[in-house]
């Protein structure tokens, strides 16, 4: 079975040919940092028209390195949900057009499941074993861009969402992180490199816990947080608020904790749940 997989649910357009649900022969990944940087973040037209502009030679540049034809495979995948509308079309669009004129059947995926999937796949040429059991029964953890989620499944097509993100994914909390302290944009691999040179007990930044039990994720309170140690309390309402200080006022060294404090305690919370997820997975295997 070879299958062509297509990902166009952000600013990212991707492609891969997969052969027996695990065996990945070949991707692609054309991103649009550049693109997005001077805004501090995703435009939506902007990702929308660039997905226009790279999709084909991102399938041709997939195909080519897998070393098939089209009319090798056997079906179309395709990430149909959730995402930015305007990406997701171009994808689904692609994949329609390209299932029709093979004759081939297209499927939906729900791109946040299908991360879970992704780590059963294997590289060929990885040297990693070339097949992969398909029993499966795992607690399973998404962080990837505007999601936060646990999930439970018993096989690859029975996930349960026990839960979620309430407001800001750590993604985004990472992003705004990265531009209340002058980071710049893609914020998660600036902070993440940064953090490495920070001491990550310099600030008590908040780990969200919700209610007692809870499995929900919420990093608003964090990002508040951080906002607060950089600026000082807010004087003022509305438009005509002024903070005490910014992060120009802070030295090289201050900025690195403030990151490292920042990761630290986002990390802390997602392995927070995650434990308590499996602590409250064990009791109800008990019953």
């Amino acid at each position: 079975m070879l299958i062509l997989g297509i990902e166009t649910s952000c600013d990212e357009t991707a492609a891969a040919l997969v052969a027996d649900g695990v065996r990945v022969l070949s991707h692609v990944v054309a991103t649009q940092h550049e693109l997005h940087e001077e805004f501090l973040g995703v435009v939506p037209e902007i990702a929308s028209r660039a997905h226009l502009e790279r999709i084909l030679p991102t399938l041709e540049a997939a195909r080519r390195d897998a070393g098939v034809d089209w009319a090798d495979l056997d079906a179309i995948a395709v990430g149909n949900r959730p995402g930015l509308i305007g990406s997701l079309i171009v994808g689904v669009s692609a994949a329609k057009a390209l299932a029709w004129s093979l004759d081939k059947p297209l499927l939906g995926v729900d791109h946040v499941q299908a991360h879970l999937h992704a780590a059963r796949l294997v590289e060929v040429g990885s040297g990693q074993p070339p097949e992969v059991p398909p029993e499966i029964s795992c607690l399973g953890l998404v962080v990837s861009g505007g999601h936060t989620s646990l999930y439970t499944f018993t096989d690859p097509t029975a996930l349960t969402l026990i839960g979620r993100t309430i407001d800001d994914a750590v993604g985004e909390a990472f992003d705004k992180a990265a531009v209340i302290l002058g980071l710049g944009y893609p914020g998660g691999p600036r902070i993440d490199q940064l953090a490495r040179q920070g001491d990550e007990r310099a600030y008590d930044l908040p780990r969200s816990m919700l209610a007692p039990g809870s499995l929900d994720f919420s990093f608003s309170g964090l990002k508040t947080a951080l906002l607060y140690a950089v600026r000082g309390q807010p004087q003022g309402r509305g438009k005509d608020v002024t903070f005490e200080r910014d992060i120009s006022d802070f030295t090289p060294e201050q900025v690195a904790d403030l990151a490292a404090s920042f990761q630290a305690a986002a990390v802390d919370a997602v392995i927070a749940k995650l434990q308590r997820a499996i602590v409250q997975l064990t009791e109800q295997g008990r019953r």
